[in-house]
């Protein structure tokens, strides 16, 4: 089981990196620095399943766990990332049981799922059995509709966990995606999806983007908090350093 299985037993959160493009540095640095996690966009980042395949291939031996977002549960991209070696999905956009239903399938063989073997990387081994129970899946609940479903999509057997996406949850609800988690409304709705999953025993996972607001989460009591993407990451640290140079 990856850090992502286990998370529910930890007492304190798998803090996660994010990589929005072909970058081979930055989830070396995430692990370098102590993350627990690194996530892979392949929703709105500029990496397609080769970059991802050849990304996960160099971290086989870097303390450090992977996931990769996609954009819905299409069952061959989902398959491509697993057979390269992610530890987790992250399936965006989900707004019925049924549309969870078919992620946890699109990571399960025959009978249980839809899912074609063919593993990329050796170390993974002939077994399938082996390469399910390694598989954490998680919905993304980031829509008004997601929310009306909530208790349903959380009941879904085979799920790890629910991951929010504050963001696209904001705007759903008529706020700005900026500052999405200090509007009330928005706010309620991630208390509530906390609480819905967690009684239902599922990890509880967000998207915090910068490190106070993954600390407001992590005190709400959400165990995977994914902070900066690489590039903001690059930006505040090349910021701090010409600050630091030019005294200013």
């Amino acid at each position: 089981m990856s850090i992502f299985g286990e998370a529910l037993t930890k007492t304190s959160p798998s803090w996660g990196g994010w990589i929005t493009g072909p970058t081979l540095i930055g989830p070396e640095e995430y692990a370098r620095a102590g993350y627990d996690y690194v996530g892979f966009d392949a929703q709105h980042g500029y990496l397609d399943d080769a970059d991802i395949a050849d990304i996960l291939r160099r971290l086989e031996r870097v303390p450090i766990a992977t996931a990769v977002r996609l954009p819905n549960a299409d069952p061959a991209p989902i398959g491509r990332v697993l057979d390269a070696g992610a530890d987790a999905v992250f399936i965006a956009m989900i707004e019925s049981a049924d549309q969870a239903a078919a992620a946890v399938a699109a990571t399960r063989y025959a009978p249980a799922g839809v899912r074609s073997f063919g593993p990329l990387r050796s170390s993974l081994g002939p077994d399938p059995a082996a390469h399910e129970a390694r598989v954490s899946v998680f919905a993304m609940i980031e829509t008004a509709a997601a929310l009306t479903n909530l208790g349903d999509i959380c009941a879904v057997e085979g799920l790890t966990g629910i991951y929010v996406g504050p963001a696209d949850l904001a705007i759903s609800l008529g706020h700005g995606p900026v500052g999405a988690t200090r509007h009330p409304e928005v706010l309620d709705a991630i208390v509530r999806i906390h609480g819905v999953a967690t009684e239902a025993g599922l990890v509880t996972g967000i998207h915090a983007s910068e490190g106070k607001t993954g600390h407001a989460m992590a005190h709400l009591g959400f165990k995977v908090i994914t902070l900066a993407a690489e590039s903001a990451a690059l930006r505040r640290g090349a910021i701090e350093h010409l600050h630091e140079a030019t005294g200013q």
